[in-house]
């Protein structure tokens, strides 16, 4: 909502706004743009009236603000029609959606893009350094590229935002099960999907992960033409020779068996390889010569949040991952122990997104973990609001750990996690710390435990 505020304050719209809990990077860019926020949401805080209310999908009724503008009868429009109406028209429109990688893949498209001189409209579902730690472009090219997300839109629009994008070429990263607040299976997202397909025109494209039985079935009936991406040669792009060294990924892009490109990008991960084999793969197709894409993709920042580094006290290093599902969790380890051999890994989990707090991924869930060397786990967010029956146990998630043969425990706080691990972690050691949120201030609490004792260790 901070990003779609700059892109309207950017149009020379005037725009205020309330929220609670506002912290950076969306109150520092709302604060820099120069536009107006409220602590806190009070029916004066939209006086003088507003010719058009934005509506979160965070908000729900007896909010004092919608309450206001229901009884005002005050225009009002939730984000994504907001983006529908006023910023995709105009644009070849290019979405990003997937239960995996969309945020990357979606800032690596953009910054391609920007790298060749397209100038393109772009929004990002994250920070990225690339754009001076923004998450929003309005260049003005051809191109409007957009991270789709299936969750809902508002609570007066039930259906997921991506729907009002009007793809006219589309990337679809994976398909999983996951936000279990909305969804109650995964025929309930694929479903959605497939109506997102629905959108493409005929004379535009979607590329999809080649190697998922459920995205092949999603694109089953498109109308436009469809091509793949993965590692198999199966696929219509494929990447291969993937190698880390000197601080950097290479690998061999290459479409229906005729080398295209190689890459060198300084991030890690199979994961990342196939985000940028997707944006390699639109890119190439609209026309963005080799040499663009190669030097964007060698000075591609990841995205906030994303593998990110906090710093390193004591001999501790300390980095921070959005991971927050099993097959996310998976990943970011996996890549971890390529981006940094040698070092003990020890995984910090929060299990705070609205899928990760219930018990669904209880018995898939230990096994993602025991990539790493030793786990702490740390209390259910908002568990209160769960029946215990719902609720995952991280007690049991521990256990199970400590079957497979890892060190693990459960704590009731940051501030425990904080104690135990400036008692065990040694110089050489890393914490990976992953959650979808601040995880309570984890990562820099530690940073400053373990800077109190280098001191005293000098």
């Amino acid at each position: 909502m901070a990003s779609v505020a700059g892109m309207l304050k950017e149009r020379g719209f005037h725009v205020t706004g309330s929220d609670v809990n506002v912290y950076p990077p969306a109150s520092t860019l709302l604060d820099s743009l120069g536009i107006r926020w409220n602590e806190g949401f009070r029916a004066e805080n939209l006086q003088p009236a507003p010719d058009l209310c934005v509506v979160g999908n965070v908000i729900a009724r007896g909010n004092p603000e919608i309450e206001h503008i229901l009884d005002a009868h005050l225009p009002y429009c939730s984000m994504p029609q907001l983006l529908e109406q006023y910023f995709v028209p105009g644009h070849t429109s290019i979405v990003v959606a997937g239960t995996h990688g969309k945020t990357t893949t979606t800032a690596m498209l953009a910054w391609i893009f920007q790298t060749a001189g397209r100038k393109p409209d772009f929004l990002v579902g994250g920070v990225s350094p690339n754009f001076g730690e923004r998450s929003y472009g309005l260049g003005g090219g051809e191109e409007f590229i957009i991270e789709g997300d299936e969750y809902e839109t508002a609570f007066f629009d039930r259906g997921p935002k991506f729907l009002h994008y009007h793809p006219d070429e589309l990337i679809l990263t994976s398909l999983e099960y996951d936000h279990a607040d909305i969804y109650p299976d995964l025929a309930s997202i694929a479903l959605q999907f497939r109506r997102l397909v629905n959108l493409v025109p005929r004379r535009g494209k979607i590329l999809i992960w080649g190697e998922s039985a459920d995205l092949r079935q999603a694109v089953a009936k498109a109308f436009c033409p469809v091509e793949t991406f993965g590692f198999t040669p199966e696929c219509d792009w494929c990447a291969g020779d993937i190698q880390w060294h000197d601080e950097a990924t290479e690998f061999r892009v290459a479409f229906r068996g005729k080398e295209v490109t190689r890459l060198r990008m300084p991030i890690a991960g199979k994961h990342n390889v196939l985000d940028a084999l997707a944006a390699v793969a639109i890119a190439y197709g609209r026309g963005v010569e080799c040499d663009a894409i190669e030097r964007a993709m060698s000075r591609f920042i990841s995205v906030r949040k994303r593998m990110e580094t906090k710093g390193e006290a004591n001999g501790v290093l300390v980095v921070e991952d959005f991971a927050h599902h099993p097959t996310a969790i998976r990943m970011t380890l996996d890549a971890t122990r390529t981006r940094w051999p040698g070092r003990k890994i020890w995984a910090a989990v929060e299990p705070r997104s609205n899928t990760m707090r219930r018990k669904i991924f209880q018995h898939v869930l230990p096994e993602a973990l025991a990539i790493a060397d030793a786990i702490v786990i740390g209390p259910v967010s908002r568990a209160q609001l769960l029946e215990e029956g719902d609720r995952l146990s991280p007690e049991s998630i521990a256990q199970s750990l400590v079957e497979l043969g890892k060190p693990a425990r459960a704590f009731n706080s940051s501030d425990a996690i904080v104690e135990f691990l400036a008692a065990e972690a040694r110089p050489g050691d890393m914490v990976m710390v992953m959650s979808n949120g601040s995880f309570d201030g984890l990562s820099g609490k530690l940073l400053e435990k373990f800077k109190s004792l280098e001191g005293a260790r000098k």
